[in-house]
């Protein structure tokens, strides 16, 4: 019996998860789940872990660098194996950030379902976990990969041969033209590292992933010969984010796009590149945030 008179401790298993269902992640790993045993026992049921999405925390917080760090993705690859194994197979969508192969790997081969996969700025994401996951995970609907450098133009062909209800790919780029980045927290390295194929990624696309709907390659260093790949080969393209893609002009982009009968939007890369140098000068550009030190995942303890 609690101190108000209310036996909290003593409700159905069926009425306490449904009340848990109802807070958000960041609720439940902050507040029932350290109450007492059988608030813990009721957190892990399948039922609530079906989605793991914790990119409304990302989203919320700016730029550290401590989100870059060995120690910060360990707990989020904590987190993730936890959240796999009480999902007991059930997992139809996972958002995270940060997180590493090891974790990604772990899922891959107990989530089956999976339809939706978000895993952005993961740094130690690699092409290895990701051809596990175009194998295992043959259900995708949604793949976001943005600003993970470590993985290269067969992970897109490898899910575009195995994923065959693929309707979304996000592979956004940093800005690597961006004068600001010297003050954001991302490592100066990784930065430098961001991959260089565009035409060969865009080439992967058109040929593997004919059903694709919407495609988000921002910041990608296509030519127009890249773009030419997407148009000719991704035939139901609705929506086509080219933000930041330098090196295309405005009558490639309408000479290519022209082919797309069912485009509804194209976002252009509202760039140009001077005829005497090589780094793009933005009329409106903005810089890309991350998110800071608040985010304290310490305290969700697993």
């Amino acid at each position: 019996m609690d101190e108000d008179g209310s036996d909290w401790g003593g409700l159905a298993p069926e009425i306490l998860t449904n009340i848990i269902s109802r807070l958000t992640i960041q609720e439940r790993w902050t507040g029932p789940m350290l109450v007492r045993k059988s608030w813990l026992t009721a957190c892990r049921d399948p039922y609530l872990w079906t989605i793991f999405d914790l990119e409304p925390w990302f989203e919320s917080y700016p730029d550290s660098a401590r989100l870059w760090t060995p120690d910060f993705e360990g707990k989020v690859d904590s987190m993730l194996r936890s959240v796999v194994d009480w999902s007991d197979g059930g997992l139809t969508e996972i958002r995270v950030r940060h997180c590493s192969d090891h974790a990604l790997s772990y899922a891959a081969d107990r989530c089956p379902i999976l339809q939706f996969l978000a895993v952005r700025s993961c740094r130690n994401v690699t092409d290895a976990s990701m051809t596990k996951i175009a194998f295992r995970c043959r259900s995708l609907k949604e793949v976001d990969i943005s600003y993970c450098h470590e993985i290269s133009h067969d992970t897109l062909v490898m899910i575009g041969r195995n994923c065959p209800n693929l309707r979304t790919l996000k592979r956004n780029l940093m800005d690597w033209s961006d004068s600001c980045r010297r003050v954001s927290s991302v490592p100066t390295e990784y930065l430098d590292a961001c991959p260089q194929d565009g035409d060969t990624e865009a080439d992967a696309i058109g040929k593997h992933m004919i059903s694709l709907e919407r495609l988000e390659i921002q910041c990608s260093r296509l030519s127009v010969k890249g773009l030419a790949s997407i148009c000719e080969g991704c035939p139901k393209l609705e929506y086509l984010d080219l933000f930041g893609c330098v090196h295309l002009s405005s009558r490639d982009i309408a000479n290519n796009v022209s082919r797309l009968k069912w485009l509804k939007e194209v976002k252009k890369p509202d760039v140009y590149v001077p005829r005497s140098g090589d780094v793009a000068q933005t009329e409106r550009y903005g810089h890309w945030r991350l998110y800071d030190e608040r985010f304290d995942i310490q305290a969700m303890r697993i």
